[in-house]
Order: structure tokens, then C-alpha cells, then sequence
């Protein structure tokens, strides 16, 4: 009985050995390309849609550079009341970043920010846009990569 439980677990064994010294193996890269879910700023302004609220998000300087002053701009297809903006990192914990928000008339809001860079190269930010409309509260989701490349 033991001389067959060997031979069964005799493939097994070199099937480990033998993938395990595979030095092929590629780990792809991130890029901005390769997530369609990012707001790729430099390529113009992002679109998100919440209820039937649509909003449009720019940035300026729109590459989105660590640690300088970002203007943020949003335009309502609709007369809202913005409460507050904050960003967080979307894959590691660098925070809570308030926006500083002001209404520059009835659909437009702007704000402006500032966050730390990343040592590992590939932070990306998520925004939360948390509003009023008719009394019912709204939360919008956008996502960006500081530093991106224009």
C-alpha cells in the first residue's frame, strides 16, 4: 500500500519542482492604460454619473503632481448642494485629504488640495463627492493616479 501512495504522490512532487524553477515568469507592469476605471485628466474631463445627475471633473494642473496645490472643478448637470469632498488612497491608507470647496455659481463648484507623494510610484487617489439634491444624499466616486503621465 505505501509503494502506491508514493507513486501517486511522485507526478505531484515534480510537478512543484518543476514550475517552481519556471524563471520566465512576467509580472505585469501597471500602467494608467491598463485601468479603464481611472480619470485619465490630461485626455480631458471626467464624466460620472450618479442618479440622474451627470458631473463633469477637471483638474488643473491636470497631470495630478504630489505635494502642489490641485484645483479640482466640478459641474453639475443640476442645481445641488455640495457638501463636502475628500480624497483617500484607493489601494493603501495615506489619510483622509480634505477639499477645501467653494460654489463659483449655480452648477459649479471648485475646490483645492494637496497630497504627499508615494514611494512606490503608482498612487492612485479616490475621490468622494458627497451632495444634496432635493434632500436625498449622493455620494460620487471618481478615481486618478498622482503623477500621471501626460
Amino acid at each position: 500500500m505505501q509503494k502506491q501512495y508514493y507513486l501517486l504522490l511522485l507526478p505531484l512532487i515534480l510537478l512543484v519542482i518543476l514550475t517552481a524553477s519556471d524563471k520566465n515568469v512576467e509580472i505585469p507592469s501597471k500602467s494608467i492604460g491598463n485601468d479603464a476605471s481611472l480619470c485619465e485628466f490630461s485626455r480631458g474631463k471626467c464624466l460620472k454619473s450618479i442618479g440622474n445627475i451627470n458631473i463633469e471633473l477637471s483638474m488643473d494642473p491636470d497631470d495630478a503632481p504630489s505635494e502642489k496645490p490641485i484645483k479640482l472643478n466640478m459641474l453639475f448637470s443640476e442645481n445641488v448642494d455640495v457638501l463636502s469632498v475628500r480624497l483617500e488612497g484607493r489601494d493603501m491608507f495615506m489619510g483622509v485629504i480634505p477639499v477645501n470647496i467653494h460654489q463659483m455659481d449655480k452648477n459649479h463648484y471648485q475646490g483645492q488640495f494637496i497630497y504627499g507623494s508615494c514611494s512606490s510610484g503608482y498612487m492612485v487617489w479616490r475621490g468622494f463627492i458627497d451632495f444634496n439634491k432635493n434632500g436625498e444624499k449622493y455620494t460620487a466616486i471618481f478615481d486618478f493616479l498622482a503623477d500621471s503621465p501626460k
